[in-house]
């Protein structure tokens, strides 16, 4: 970490920072800093079926998670104050450049690359906050509550529009999927949230699950993947 560029000349930190979080970049020894965490709700129509909404009369809506909820040992621990932890496998797409009021035809311009990923829910808590008209955050960010594979970057493998998106667990298949059923797209998705945020370098977007959400118990395998970008194994500690 780059001190200078964190404090004032001549201040000293009186606790000592964080480390950045970061994600390895495929085949290289390379990693990508992990800004914010970006997520947008129910963006394809039969996970907001399922979710008990209609998907035609919403605008979209985004949530975060903190920076450090990334992790990518392979490993999700299970998470405290909940019996109801669900799996959401999504594409992320990785920030390089950031910029506000950002164009939907120049948006794919800001992708660094893209990775597959998992948006952990308390499910038990989101319902209770959902009845309660109160925020998700104690529900979507918590610690370790998005396991993340490497990112490849979009030099290497363009900007996938489709490609199936598959989740399994203990080799039965949870979640499947495409892209191509998305309601926003990635350039959309960029180009909403540029004009409520100045995006930055190092964000990242989670670009929302297909129907077949459920919940996972310790010991549980989660293997995800979406076609033409990656596959992750997750074990459920």
């Amino acid at each position: 970490m780059n001190e200078s560029a964190l404090k004032p000349a001549g201040a000293n930190f009186v606790v000592a920072p964080n480390p950045v979080p970061t994600l390895p970049v495929e085949g290289t020894s390379d990693v990508f800093p992990v800004n914010r965490i970006f997520c947008i709700g129910r963006n394809y129509a039969a996970h907001a079926v399922e979710m008990g909404h209609d998907p035609d009369k919403e605008p979209p809506f985004f949530f975060f998670k903190h920076g450090g909820a990334v992790i990518s040992d392979g490993t999700f621990p299970y998470p405290t104050e909940t019996s109801d932890v669900h799996h959401e496998v999504e594409m992320i797409v990785a920030l390089g450049k950031g910029g506000t009021d950002i164009a939907v035809e120049d948006a794919l311009d800001h992708v660094f690359g893209y990775g597959v990923g998992l948006d952990m829910t308390r499910r038990d808590l989101q319902a209770d906050a959902k009845k309660l008209g109160r925020p998700w955050e104690v529900a979507k960010s918590f610690e370790a509550s998005a396991p993340c594979g490497p990112l490849v970057p979009a030099s290497r493998i363009g900007h996938p529009d489709q490609g199936a998106v598959v989740l399994k667990v203990n080799g039965e298949t949870r979640q499947q999927g495409d892209l191509n059923q998305m309601l926003w797209k990635v350039p959309e998705m960029i180009s909403i949230l540029s004009r409520f945020f100045a995006l930055q370098p190092g964000d990242i977007i989670m670009s929302g699950t297909p129907s077949g959400v459920g919940a996972v118990s310790r010991g549980d395998m989660i293997a995800a993947s979406v076609q033409g970008v990656g596959e992750i194994k997750i074990n459920v500690v």
